[in-house]
C-alpha cells in the first residue's frame, strides 16, 4: 500500500520541485537585470555629473574672464574719468550755449518766414491796387504816383535779426533788436526768449548787472517758459564769476529744486558738487 501511494506522489513532487527551481531562476534573472540597470544608471549619473562639472568649470572660467575684463574696464574708466569729467562738462555747457544762441526752433523759423512773406505780398498788392480818388480830385490813377511801401517790422523779424547780430558778434545791434521787442511787443511769443538772449548780449558786452537783472526778470515773469531754468542757471554762473558764491549757490539750488528734470538742473547739481 505504501509503495503505490509513493509512486503516485512522485510526479507531484517533481513538478513542485521544478516550479520552485523555475521561480528561483527567474528571481536570479530579475536580480541580474536590476543590478545591470543600477550599474547603467550609476554610469549615466556619473557621466552627467562629469558633464555638469565640466560645464560649471567652463562657466567659472568665462565668469572669471568677464570679471577680469570688467575690472580692467573699470580701472580704465576710473583713470580717465577724472580727466574727462571736466572736459565733458565744458562740452555740455558749450553745447547748451550753442543751442541757446541758435535760438528758435525750425517750426518757429518757418512761422517767421511765412509771416515775412505774407507781409511782403500784402504790401505788394496794396501798391498795385489803383488809389481811390478823393471827392473833387480830378487826378487819374495813372497820373497819381503809387503810395510808398510802408515797411513794418514785427517781433518775429526783430527776434531773427537779434539772433543774427548776436551770432556775428554785433552785440549793440543785437541788444537793440531784443530791447525793441520788449518795448513794443511785451506779450509776443518770442518775448521770453528775447529776454534770455538780451541778458546773454549784456553779459558778453560786460554789462553784468544788467544781464543779472534781465535773467531774473525772465524767470519772474515767465517761470514756466522752456528757457527759464537756463536763465536761472546762467544767473548763478554770473554771480559765481563775480565772487558772490552764496547767491550763486542759492540760484543753483533753486534750479535743481524748481526744474529738476532739465539740463540746467544737471549742470546746477554738478556745480553744487564742485563747490561744496
Amino acid at each position: 500500500m505504501g509503495l503505490p501511494r509513493l509512486h503516485r506522489l512522485a510526479p507531484v513532487l517533481v513538478l513542485s520541485t521544478s516550479a520552485c527551481f523555475a521561480t528561483r531562476n527567474d528571481v536570479r534573472i530579475l536580480q541580474g537585470d536590476i543590478l545591470t540597470l543600477r550599474r547603467e544608471a550609476a554610469a549615466a549619473d556619473t557621466a552627467r555629473a562629469r558633464q555638469v562639472d565640466q560645464l560649471n568649470a567652463s562657466l567659472a572660467r568665462n565668469l572669471a574672464q568677464v570679471n577680469d575684463s570688467l575690472r580692467a574696464l573699470g580701472a580704465r574708466l576710473v583713470t580717465s574719468n577724472g580727466d574727462n569729467r571736466s572736459d565733458f562738462r565744458q562740452l555740455r555747457e558749450m553745447l547748451i550755449q550753442t543751442q541757446e544762441l541758435v535760438g528758435a526752433s525750425q517750426s518757429m523759423i518757418a512761422r517767421f518766414q511765412a509771416d515775412n512773406e505774407r507781409r511782403i505780398m500784402e504790401a505788394r498788392e496794396a501798391q498795385m491796387r489803383p488809389p481811390v480818388a478823393a471827392p473833387g480830385d480830378t487826378t487819374t490813377g495813372a497820373q497819381r504816383p503809387p503810395a510808398p511801401l510802408v515797411e513794418t517790422v514785427g517781433p518775429a523779424q526783430l527776434y531773427t535779426e537779434g539772433l543774427a547780430q548776436a551770432t556775428r558778434g554785433n552785440l549793440s545791434a543785437a541788444q537793440a533788436a531784443f530791447e525793441e521787442i520788449l518795448a513794443k511787443y511785451p506779450t509776443a511769443e518770442v518775448a521770453p526768449d528775447a529776454m534770455v538772449f538780451l541778458a546773454d548780449a549784456y553779459d558778453a558786452d560786460g554789462k553784468a548787472a544788467q544781464a543779472d537783472s534781465m535773467y531774473l526778470r525772465m524767470v519772474r515773469e515767465y517761470p514756466r517758459a522752456p528757457r527759464a531754468p537756463t536763465a536761472l542757471y546762467k544767473l548763478g554762473n554770473s554771480l559765481a564769476r563775480r565772487g558772490r558764491r552764496a547767491e550763486a549757490r542759492a540760484m543753483m539750488e533753486r534750479v535743481a529744486k524748481e526744474y529738476p528734470v532739465s539740463d540746467a538742473a544737471d549742470f546746477a547739481r554738478e556745480w553744487l558738487m564742485r563747490n561744496r
